[in-house]
């Protein structure tokens, strides 16, 4: 199975920090899953405004549509998902993320944030169909030392434990019909 870890940003470096971390945790839980990352900052990002998509952007639709599942991690800002990540979204066919399964991770700069996960990524993610497992981390700056490092032991078992239910999602969502 192809499991897409998505830093859904252009700035900063906590998501990518959180996806390497689940990353060890998944292949902890199963060797066998290719795990690749998928930066939003080494793309160039296009509004979708009708006009024909750029090479990045149909790269970045071909590896959304490829893939078997997906870790979804973003940042909030101004208490809402970044713009390029609703942006790339938009440009994904609604059958193309469906039964796949889906884990979320976020990182905030305050604590009241964590909802946003909540009230808009996992709504958008239902909309798709995607098998989205139940428990979500969100992350808070305090949870990181100066050199973007997960620091906070609570966090890392919260993530271990999402790693984990992300590979059982993986395996229930190899008995389920034709995604397409």
């Amino acid at each position: 199975m192809k499991i897409l870890l998505v830093d859904g940003t252009v700035f900063g470096k906590k998501t990518g920090a959180i996806l390497r971390q689940i990353e060890q945790y998944i292949k902890e839980y199963n060797g066998d899953l290719e795990l690749e990352t998928l930066y939003f900052a080494d793309l160039k990002h296009q509004i979708l405004d009708g006009s024909p998509l750029n090479e990045d952007m149909q790269k970045m639709i071909q590896k959304f549509e490829e893939a078997d599942g997906y870790i979804i991690s973003t940042p909030i800002y101004q208490a809402s998902i970044p713009g390029v990540l609703k942006n790339a979204f938009d440009m994904i066919d609604p059958k193309a993320m469906r039964y796949k399964p889906v884990s979320m991770v976020a990182n905030g700069g305050t604590y009241q944030h964590h909802l946003v996960v909540e009230n808009q990524l996992r709504p958008i993610l239902d909309y798709f169909r995607c098998l989205v497992t139940p428990n979500y981390v969100y992350t808070h700056s305090s949870h990181f030392d100066e050199n973007d490092m997960i620091i906070d032991e609570a966090i890392q078992e919260r993530l271990r434990e999402l790693a984990y239910v992300f590979v059982q999602y993986c395996k229930l969502s190899e008995t389920l019909p034709s995604k397409n």
